[in-house]
């Protein structure tokens, strides 16, 4: 056990998307399990908060900024974050946004900006990473993919990439479990975060109203909140997850599909 625990204390993770929603809340519940923590969000400055709640508490963490749709800067990131607080054995692709639209209204654009940063982003960060995970033997991935990878009327390119990631996750598993390293999905459903607030001005709703519709469909009689997946991606990252990969966890507060 104490084995065990202090090796945990020198391991690195990096969160995507961290500065805020199921980023932020990953980040900070990583640190309280012992692990220093890269925060990537795609300007520097936005991350310092994560940051800042983290070293409060006691833990080490860095911020840096990049576009995870960028190649380069992910390579760039990826390696600032090995240098600051060593090698990464752990990452939650958790960058994404999704864009409102049907197919016929989906400009080529938009369907390149969704997939970019949702899909393209976790592969980049993923094979900027693994190199750290197989010198260790050991590592974990974890995607952030969506309920919404079941299907999205609306929003057509976000609902293709968090799909996609499943696929990724499937594979990542079959080829990188010979090196002792899982990979993993959560599928949250409606968790209250930016971009629950932005559907509901969309919509032209009032968000609590949104929020109150979403409850009525919810088997646990509550929508999510970011520690709730939180909570998840702690247990898939962990020593006790290391016979569980190519799974997708669905943290919807019901069964799904």
């Amino acid at each position: 056990m104490t084995d065990d625990f202090t090796r945990q204390r020198t391991r690195t993770a990096i969160v995507t998307g961290g500065a805020g929603g199921i980023g932020a809340a990953t980040a900070g519940r990583l640190a309280g399990d012992g692990f220093a923590v890269g925060v990537v969000d795609r300007r520097e400055e936005d991350c310092a908060a994560t940051v800042d709640a983290i070293t409060a508490s006691g833990g080490r963490a860095t911020g840096v900024g990049a576009d995870v749709a960028d190649e380069a800067a992910v390579t760039g990131a990826v390696a600032r974050i090995a240098a600051a607080l060593g090698p990464p054995t752990v990452l939650v692709n958790n960058a994404g946004f999704a864009h409102r639209s049907a197919l016929v209204d989906t400009a080529t654009e938009q369907w390149d900006a969704v997939l970019g940063v949702n899909l393209r982003g976790a592969f980049f960060a993923t094979r900027a990473v693994v190199p750290h995970m197989t010198e260790a033997g050991w590592g974990r991935v974890v995607n952030v993919s969506s309920v919404s990878a079941a299907g999205d009327a609306g929003r057509i390119g976000y609902a293709s990439a968090k799909a996609g990631l499943i696929g990724f996750t499937k594979t990542l598993a079959l080829e990188l479990g010979p090196h002792g390293i899982t990979a993993n999905a959560l599928a949250p459903g409606f968790v209250v975060s930016a971009m629950t607030r932005e559907s509901a001005r969309r919509l032209g709703l009032d968000f609590e109203e949104y929020r109150s519709r979403a409850e009525r469909a919810v088997p646990v009689g509550r929508v999510g909140q970011p520690e709730d997946v939180a909570h998840a991606a702690s247990f898939l990252v962990s020593d006790g997850a290391g016979f569980v990969s190519g799974q997708v966890l669905h943290v919807a507060g019901g069964p799904v599909g």
